[in-house]
């Protein structure tokens, strides 16, 4: 095995700050990509979103989207901070920011105008909210606003509930991973081409990609969908179904896994049933065949029926909480939760056989790396010092 991952020799630029950008780098970064993140004078806001904060003030908002990074704050609309930041491209292969579309080409450090110019392999990365153009172009985006304009919030939650808010931020850690997904096909073409191209995630785009399959069913019937708690529009059973313990999720997919199901639960004959024989029956006679499983299902154990379930090959999940998923056996097995030097967060979800993923460093403290990173580009001491003096390196956050 390499322990230097799949990225290795891969520089990064990161502008970006909050969830989607700085989502995007780490991935690069868990794979052997060297990302230099670039903060402004008040740092990456994400620093102050908590409690909860580590002995050292950074936030687990921060750290769980920003470990194997190194971290400079410069004020890039000064010409001196500008004049840092095109040097620190001058061998780098990708550049990521969010700013809010315009601010690159006010500053003179625009994609087209200035930056594919002067370095013509640089592969440029926007991750915005609603996209550049268009009727939205230009708008700030943030997860929960997309999941609304999206149409996200209008298909989860129960009709007791009312639309809800999707409980993990699925927009931003999606654009995150489309941009990275953009990063690597642009890197890859590039071995062709020679050049480098912009490439954009917006969290709009990404809302509207994620909309399986309710945009689907919508496009094919004309159809809106509607509220249907855990159930799902075109698969029964599909639901979360109470148990004297933990509740349990089943997600049959086909006519064996309902079989295997009603075996498990001492009813073999409840598939010859013709209200149950095949999915589409299934699906128009939802109602008794959730009244009929939640029977079978009130005395068992949530944890221990859920695994002889995966075991009999049906699938079905205990509804974990956080605290029991990230203890769970098979969590830890998978190395799902790693740890470095006091830091601790989830795990590198993508298994490399030869070049696997690593914690190399954790979460930097603000501006901690920036007269190392200054040096390596010809800075010296009495330089960096007099940077600072002028505000345009940053090694407190400004108040």
């Amino acid at each position: 095995m390499s322990s230097n991952g799949a990225l290795s020799g891969l520089k990064v630029i990161d502008l970006s700050r909050v969830l989607g950008g700085p989502f995007c780098t780490q991935i690069l970064a868990d794979h052997g990509a060297e990302v230099i993140k670039i903060e402004p004078p008040q740092g990456d806001e994400t620093r102050l979103w908590g409690p909860p904060f580590n002995e050292d003030g950074i936030s687990a908002y921060f750290s769980g989207a920003n470990r194997n990074k190194r971290s400079i704050s410069l004020d890039i609309r000064d010409e001196k901070g500008k004049e840092i930041l095109l040097k620190l491209l001058e061998d780098a292969d990708v550049m990521v920011e969010n700013f809010k579309t315009g601010s690159l080409e006010k500053w003179d450090i625009g994609y087209e105008e200035v930056l594919r110019e002067k370095f013509p392999r640089l592969i440029h990365c926007r991750v915005t909210g609603f996209g550049a153009d268009g009727p939205f172009g230009g708008f700030p985006g943030y997860d929960a606003v997309i999941q609304a304009w999206a149409g996200l919030i209008s298909v989860n939650g129960s009709p007791e509930s009312g639309p809800v808010r999707i409980g993990i931020p699925l927009v931003d850690l999606g654009t995150g991973m489309n941009a990275v997904i953009g990063i690597l096909m642009a890197v890859n073409e590039r071995h062709t081409s020679g050049k480098g191209q912009s490439v954009e995630a917006s969290l709009y785009d990404t809302g509207i990609q994620l909309q399986h399959p309710h945009a689907p069913n919508n496009l094919m019937s004309g159809k809106a969908p509607v509220l249907t708690g855990n159930s799902h529009p075109n698969i029964a059973p599909y639901d979360l179904y109470k148990t004297q313990t933990a509740p349990i999720f089943l997600g049959i997919g086909n006519n064996g896994q309902f079989r295997k199901l009603c075996a498990a639960l001492a009813c073999p004959a409840v598939p010859s049933d013709p209200r149950y024989i095949d999915n589409s029956a299934r699906l128009a006679n939802r109602d008794t065949l959730n009244k009929l499983l939640e029977e079978k299902l009130a005395d068992k154990d949530g944890v221990e029926f859920a695994t002889v379930l995966l075991e009999a090959g049906v699938p079905a999940g205990a509804a974990m909480t956080v605290p029991e998923a990230l203890n769970h056996p098979h969590t830890k097995h998978r190395e799902m939760i790693v740890e470095k030097d006091g830091y601790s967060g989830t795990g590198i979800a993508v298994k490399m056989s030869r070049t696997p993923g690593k914690v190399r460093s954790v979460p930097p403290g603000f501006g901690a790396n920036g007269r190392e990173i200054l040096k390596e580009i010809g800075y010296d001491e009495n330089d960096i010092t007099a940077l600072t003096q002028d505000g345009i390196v940053w090694e407190n956050p400004k108040q």
